[in-house]
């Protein structure tokens, strides 16, 4: 059995890229485009935020909890970025935002928005938003937070990013803008 080596945590992308899927790679061109500083560490799949403790602890700042939400009709698509321990009830986020009946959203919808698989939802999938289908949705004791992880497209790496320049640089470049909440 082969040993396993303990992750690490590296600045920006990858020197070798081989075997790395298209979205995330361009992630990190983005990400360098906008000269925007990242740390990142490589790890085995993880599908649930209940995984990332390790990751949490290596890069320094939570994985924060992405959900991708419609109402019932499936016309409109929400993305919540939350802490990863904070419980999400839908009724709370519900009265905030306006909607009622949310609900999590096929995965049909996050492939064809975001370019995103279940377990790899990620704000970082708004660069693929580009008719503007989904809102974003930002707990506050995210924003708050200097900064938070989030995987870039694909749930085998994570990436550190500030808050700040998630807020004033990634969004504007993508052409979102994002709801405060509190949950």
């Amino acid at each position: 059995m082969p040993i396993q080596e303990p992750m690490r945590q590296y600045p920006g992308r990858p020197p070798d890229e081989t075997g790395r899927l298209p979205k995330e790679i361009r992630t990190y061109d983005l990400l360098d485009r906008l000269r925007i500083p990242y740390f990142r560490i490589d790890h085995e799949r993880i599908d649930t935020i209940a995984g990332c403790e390790e990751i949490d602890r290596i890069l320094g700042t939570e994985i924060c909890k992405n959900l991708f939400l419609c109402n019932t009709q499936k016309t409109d698509f929400y993305l919540l970025l939350m802490p990863g321990a904070k419980k999400f009830r839908t009724a709370d986020l519900s009265k905030q935002i306006g909607a009622a009946r949310l609900s999590f959203a096929p995965a049909e919808y996050m492939e064809r928005f975001l370019d995103i698989t279940p377990g790899s939802v990620s704000i970082m999938g708004l660069m693929n938003d580009t008719g503007n289908r989904v809102r974003l949705l930002i707990d506050q004791d995210v924003l708050a937070a200097p900064s938070f992880g989030c995987h870039p497209c694909i749930n085998t790496s994570s990436i550190r990013l500030s808050t700040e320049d998630v807020l004033t640089r990634f969004l504007p470049a993508v052409r979102h803008e994002y709801t405060a909440v509190r949950l």
